[in-house]
C-alpha cells in the first residue's frame, strides 16, 4: 500500500529513519542524475559520526583494596590472598550512525557545485549537532550550493534572523552568490512535498527536484507500510489538531479502524 498521508509520513521520524534517510538520498541522486548529465554527477557521499551514548547518572560505587589487616605478626605459615575476579560491566562507546548526503559536481573540474543534506537526528542535536554545524560553516563559507532538507519535527532548524512559520517540515536553500538571504519551503504536515529547483554553476538553469516523488518511490520500493504501526501514535510531538487529522487520513486509508 501507498503513503497514507498527502505528505510527509511523520511515522517515518523514529527508528526507521536512519533507513528512509539512507534510501531518499539515493532516489534523489538517481532522480536528479539524468537530468544533470553531461555536465554534472550527482554523487552519494558517506560518513559516519560517533554518537555518545547516554551518560550514566548513577553514584560511583567504591571498593576496598584487597588485602588482608591484622595486628598480630604475619604468619608465614599462612597461605597469600588471592584477589577476586575483576568487576564486569558494559562499556559505554559512542555509537557509530552512517550519514549520507548527496553532491553534485561538474564533470570536468570534479569541484563541489551543490550539496544535499538530508537531515537527521544527529544533525539537529547533541555532538552531531556541532558536527554538522562545521559541516555547514564549512560549505556556506564556500562556492557550492547547500540545500538542507529538514523532514523531522524535532531539533534546531537552520538559522535565520527572522522567526520561521510554525510548521513541522522545511527545504532550505542557501546560494553561493547570495548568501544573506536563504530561500525557505515551509512545509505544513497535510502539504504535499515541493518540488525545489536546485541551483547549478552560474548560466546554468536549475534542476528540479520532486520531493514528494521521490519519498513515494522510497516507501513504495522499500514498503514502509509493512514495518510501521499506524494503530500506535507517530513519534515526535503532534498539536491535537494534527493528531486528528493524522488519525482522519489513517482513517480513510484504511490503516485504523473507524
Amino acid at each position: 500500500m501507498s503513503n497514507p498521508f498527502p505528505g510527509m509520513d511523520p511515522y517515518l521520524e523514529g527508528d526507521l529513519w536512519t533507513t528512509v534517510h539512507t534510501d531518499l538520498c539515493a532516489e534523489i541522486a538517481r532522480q536528479l542524475s539524468p537530468k544533470l548529465r553531461p555536465k554534472y554527477v550527482a554523487l552519494s557521499t558517506r560518513r559516519v559520526i560517533l554518537a555518545p551514548t547516554e551518560e550514566n547518572g548513577g553514584t560511583a560505587q567504591r571498593f576496598p583494596d584487597v588485602g588482608i589487616h591484622s595486628s598480630q605478626a604475619p604468619d608465614a605459615s599462612a597461605t597469600a590472598a588471592v584477589a577476586s575476579a575483576p568487576l564486569i560491566l558494559t562499556a559505554s562507546l559512542p555509537e557509530p550512525i552512517p550519514h549520507v548526503s548527496v553532491e553534485i559536481r561538474d564533470v570536468a573540474q570534479r569541484r563541489l557545485v551543490t550539496c544535499i543534506e538530508v537531515l537527521s537526528p544527529t544533525n539537529k542535536r547533541g555532538p552531531g549537532r556541532e558536527e554538522y554545524a562545521g559541516k555547514r560553516f564549512q560549505i556556506i563559507s564556500g562556492t557550492a550550493h547547500l540545500v538542507e532538507i529538514d523532514l523531522l519535527r524535532v531539533g534546531v532548524r537552520f538559522a535565520t534572523t527572522q522567526p520561521l512559520p510554525v510548521v513541522p517540515y522545511f527545504v532550505f536553500v542557501s546560494r553561493a552568490e547570495c548568501r544573506q538571504q536563504v530561500e525557505v519551503w515551509p512545509i505544513a504536515l497535510e502539504q504535499v512535498l515541493p518540488v525545489v529547483p536546485i541551483p547549478l554553476l552560474a548560466g546554468d538553469a536549475p534542476v528540479p527536484l520532486d520531493l514528494q516523488q521521490a519519498l513515494r518511490v522510497v516507501y513504495d520500493i522499500i514498503g514502509y507500510d509493512e514495518l510501521v504501526d499506524y494503530a500506535q501514535l507517530p513519534p515526535g510531538p503532534l498539536t491535537p489538531v494534527e493528531a486528528a487529522w493524522v488519525d482522519e487520513q489513517l482513517r480513510r486509508a484504511g490503516r485504523r479502524k473507524p
